[in-house]
């Protein structure tokens, strides 16, 4: 960090415009993690210091403000243990969050718009901007599919815990018999691509469709064919947005999204070929079940992964999900 630092110093530092980007990001990658460090340490040895003394002197108030400081240190302590898990070429990128629902019709159309207000409430937990790009709504309630874009420190490498089936036991709302339903809603991330990335796509490569917005966004977009939907013929992947006010707006949104996840293929199988050379390790297949969310008879939420689970539903619900964010990627973590 320090010779890092002296570098930038240089009289000549500014000479190769390239290299000094290079330099001032590798810069800016390690404070996030040093500056936390330090504040930490340093809060840590003034307790250290105050605790026995406020113990001789039978401070009470005292004693549960440093407490109180101290579990604080901890936990923030733990937060960075979990962030130095984030080594990932693709963990600092901003993503995209897309939710599906799975068969079941209504019931699970109901089931992906509570995932999406979960999410939405977990990334303005995190102080992450939170903006919906494309949705499709259900044809009674709920939504078909939704795609939110997570602005903010590692949001990809964050958010990437959550991809899988998730899966809803409860008494149907919508069941005149009260009888218990089981819903599945499929989620998938990938992270936004920047500038400094290229990925050529071909005109011969997709296919472009424009369709008329639904649902609100003023007179503008649901009169006119404004939505867009791209279709990647060789990966099958499938991209659209509506949320803009023209077609070229959208269009321009599709193709952020695609070179994205276009982007996210390649890392990965490099990844897969590289770790392939050092023998077999645990992998956590795409699509696969990760988590149960129980109503009743009784309220568990439970991941099938790591086997962290919670008791309290509304929490989670409201997007208190760190918990198992943090145990994925402490065990599936780089």
């Amino acid at each position: 960090m320090k010779e890092l630092e002296m570098l930038m110093e240089g009289s000549e530092f500014w000479t190769d415009g390239d290299t000094a980007q290079q330099v001032i990001g590798e810069c800016k990658e390690l404070r996030v993690w040093t500056i936390p460090y330090r504040d930490l340490k340093s809060e840590f040895e003034d307790i250290k210091f105050l605790l026995p003394e406020a113990y001789e002197a039978n401070e009470q108030e005292l004693i549960r403000d440093l407490v109180d400081a101290l579990n604080r240190v901890d936990k923030q302590l733990a937060d960075l243990e979990v962030r130095r898990m984030l080594g990932g070429e693709l963990d600092n990128k901003n993503c995209y969050l897309t939710i599906n629902s799975g068969a079941g019709g209504t019931e699970s159309c109901d089931w992906a718009q509570m995932l999406s207000r979960m999410y939405q409430r977990w990334g303005a937990k995190r102080d992450w901007k939170v903006e919906i790009v494309d949705f499709v709504e259900g044809d009674v309630v709920g939504l078909k599919s939704i795609t939110l874009r997570f602005q903010g420190d590692y949001a990809y490498g964050y958010s990437k815990a959550e991809k899988g089936v998730h899966r809803l036991v409860r008494i149907s709302p919508f069941d005149s018999n009260a009888k218990r339903h089981t819903s599945f809603a499929s989620v998938d991330v990938s992270p936004e691509i920047t500038d400094d990335i290229h990925i050529e796509i071909k005109p011969d490569d997709i296919r472009v469709d424009t369709y008329r917005s639904s649902g609100a966004g003023g007179q503008h977009v649901n009169k006119t064919d404004s939505a867009v939907r791209l279709t990647h013929f060789a990966t099958g992947i499938v991209v659209s947005c509506q949320t803009q006010r023209s077609q070229m707006q959208n269009k321009e949104s599709c193709f952020k999204m695609l070179r994205s996840k276009l982007y996210e293929l390649e890392v990965m199988q490099r990844e897969k070929a590289i770790s392939s050379l050092g023998g077999e390790k645990k992998e956590i297949a795409w699509g696969s079940q990760i988590r149960n969310y129980v109503f009743q008879p009784y309220t568990l939420v439970k991941d099938t992964r790591t086997k962290f689970e919670s008791g309290n539903i509304v929490a989670v619900m409201d997007g208190d999900i760190d918990g198992f964010v943090n145990a994925y990627l402490k065990e599936f973590g780089e």
